[in-house]
């Protein structure tokens, strides 16, 4: 009877752990999209990598560093050169929808910073905020997925890309 209890209680404890295991992942991918800054009439491309820790089903943490734009512009007659960086970490919480989709917000912190030059003279400046979005998944199998997300990373800027991440 012991070797009975003692049998079911080790495999008991091994599908627990194994079931634990497979649970929290670690994931890397990139995306590349399209940023709009107030101000500025022309859309810029942007490409981004980010690394999360999914935690369960529905939770993860998020870092991120993405090239937001990098643009030319004339101002009074001059060449103006901007480029935009942001380094965020995120919260996302996703809700598993059917068929492998599912929807998914996402709530921040970010470190944005603006670096433009003009006629040899350069400069920079930087902002910390609130950053948030909403976007749509997709996963193909158990290991990689895409997305397509909206992200305002600051008052006067949003970003719209697609991107492709792969679970370890």
């Amino acid at each position: 009877m012991f070797k009975k209890i003692a049998f079911a209680a080790a495999l008991a404890i091994l599908s627990t752990s194994s079931f634990a295991a497979e649970n929290p992942s670690i994931y890397a991918g990139v995306d590349v999209g399209s940023t709009k800054v107030d101000g500025f009439s022309d859309r810029e491309t942007s490409f981004g990598g980010f690394i999360g820790y999914q935690f369960h089903q529905n939770m993860a943490v998020e870092l991120g560093y993405r090239s937001l734009a990098d643009f030319d512009t004339v101002v009074a007659g001059s060449k103006v050169g901007v480029k935009l960086n942001q380094s965020a970490v995120s919260f996302i919480g996703t809700l598993p929808l059917s068929s492998g989709f599912n929807v998914f917000g996402r709530l921040g912190y970010n470190h944005i910073e603006a670096k433009g030059s003009v006629s040899g003279f350069s400069a920079s400046e930087s902002d910390n905020g609130a950053l948030y979005g909403v976007g749509v998944g997709y996963a193909f199998n158990a290991k990689v997925s895409a997305r397509v997300e909206i992200q305002k990373p600051s008052s006067d800027a949003s970003n719209v890309s697609i991107g492709v991440s792969y679970k370890f």
